[in-house]
């Protein structure tokens, strides 16, 4: 009888990519993958911790899973484990833990206990965290696009963020390695790669190699099939000058950095412990853009972070309307147990929730200016593989990242097409159609 899977990810495009390679691991292994809903003899929930609600959500869906196949293998691996392995050991329903390390074995673990032997819990200290693990991606759900992963682990240390002890320290792939698999999916029909990392800027640098993200990207460039390249996240201060020159002069690479603000104050930014002050993120915004004027700049901002004032949110929205972000992601700011900020005075969740929907009203505001921007102009855009479900119509990216819903037949799909942008739908849509 053929033993089914079942796969639930929470969190980041890390945790995305490991899930698939875990996946294609089963697969090989004579398993069948099924819906995390369905029954099956093994259910595995790739965990997240950055919140407390990221914490709760991993706990209620492997406990679901368990309610409803009792008989079934229910494992929690990845962040969660990783920086709280005491408090998931707890939960009943779960048969073992993994920490961040190690997914290649999490289909040992899960035989030796359908076989009935019992297993140590797999959850190495962070000190051991020293080697990168090599996990290939083989099949895809989405030949589209795929997430990469190049790095793993964060140095950084800011104040609000548990995702040093979840990671653990920086740890870089090989960079004929990543080649390789970006040139083999490639030539299965992948036609966007996205370069992603606990700390993407970081990679390389635990060698002391400096340049090492630049001298990838170069690499990428000699791949005849790939037709873009996107970064998920990097801080503004690893953007070097021959990275954005690969950038503004080299089609491949889309012109779209993710830069994370977190704040519009200094007096924030201190305490959270980031690596910038306001006026050097300002600056670096500036040389960007006198490079790539149409760049799309996107960001994340914490909203209601301790210490934050009427004040200090007012001079995040002054400087949010001034960068004229293409997109903001607002995180109102959770306390996480383990880290410095979480023993900080904290704010009213009212006045957090009340910060964020005024920074999100802004966002709104500045999507739809950006994308005004282009009505009128034609753009190459990459057609997913499933339709809008709303709208039941092609939905697609540009390269400076504006989605785009138009009319198409289904042999569109996974193709990239020229399109006249014509009107804004919403503040995350524009309306195109297909030109010749």
């Amino acid at each position: 009888m053929i033993k089914k899977a079942a796969f639930y990810t929470l969190g980041c495009k890390v945790n995305q990519y490991e899930t698939e390679a875990v996946i294609d691991i089963f697969i090989d292994n004579g398993y069948q993958v099924v819906d995390f809903s369905e029954k099956a003899d093994v259910y595995i929930v790739n965990s997240c911790t950055v919140t407390n609600e990221a914490a709760r959500k991993t706990r209620q869906i492997a406990r679901r899973a368990k309610r409803s196949s009792p008989d079934s293998i229910v494992a929690i691996v990845g962040c969660y484990t990783q920086a709280f392995p005491d408090e998931v050991s707890e939960i009943e329903e779960i048969d073992f833990i993994m920490g961040s390390n190690n997914k290649a074995q999490i289909l040992n673990r899960a035989e030796e206990m359908l076989a009935g032997k019992s297993i140590k819990n797999d959850v190495k200290e962070y000190s051991e965290l020293k080697k990168y693990e090599d996990l290939e991606l083989k099949r895809l759900s989405n030949t589209t696009r795929a997430n990469v992963k190049i790095e793993d682990g964060c140095n950084q240390f800011c104040s609000y963020c548990i995702i040093p002890y979840a990671r653990g320290p920086v740890r870089s792939r090989g960079e004929e390695d990543v080649v390789e698999e970006i040139r083999r999916l490639s030539q299965q029909g992948v036609k966007e790669v996205i370069l992603t990392g606990t700390h993407l800027g970081a990679y390389g640098s635990e060698q002391g190699n400096s340049k090492a993200l630049t001298q990838l990207m170069k690499s990428l460039t000699e791949i005849e099939e790939l037709k873009r390249v996107r970064l998920s996240s990097i801080e503004g201060t690893e953007i070097d000058q021959e990275m954005l020159g690969l950038i503004a002069e080299k089609d491949i690479f889309c012109p779209h950095l993710h830069l994370p603000l977190q704040s519009g104050s200094d007096q924030i930014l201190e305490a959270m412990q980031r690596p910038y002050s306001v006026a050097e993120f300002k600056d670096t915004v500036a040389e960007l853009r006198e490079k790539i004027p149409e760049l799309a700049i996107t960001t994340d901002v914490i909203v209601g972070f301790p210490g934050e004032t009427e004040s200090t949110f007012e001079q995040t929205l002054e400087v949010v309307k001034e960068i004229g972000f293409t997109k903001v992601h607002v995180f109102p700011y959770s306390a996480r147990e383990g880290t410095p900020a979480a023993e900080m005075e904290q704010l009213n969740g009212n006045l957090v929730k009340k910060y964020s929907k005024r920074l999100r009203l802004l966002n709104e505001s500045l999507m739809l200016n950006y994308q005004e921007k282009f009505i009128g102009q034609q753009k190459k855009v990459l057609i997913e593989e499933v339709r809008d479900h709303k709208t039941d119509l092609l939905t697609g990216y540009t390269d400076n990242y504006l989605k785009v819903l138009l009319s198409g037949s289904d042999e569109l799909m996974n193709q990239l097409v020229n399109v006249k942008l014509e009107e804004s739908v919403d503040p995350y849509h524009l309306k195109g159609k297909i030109v010749n």
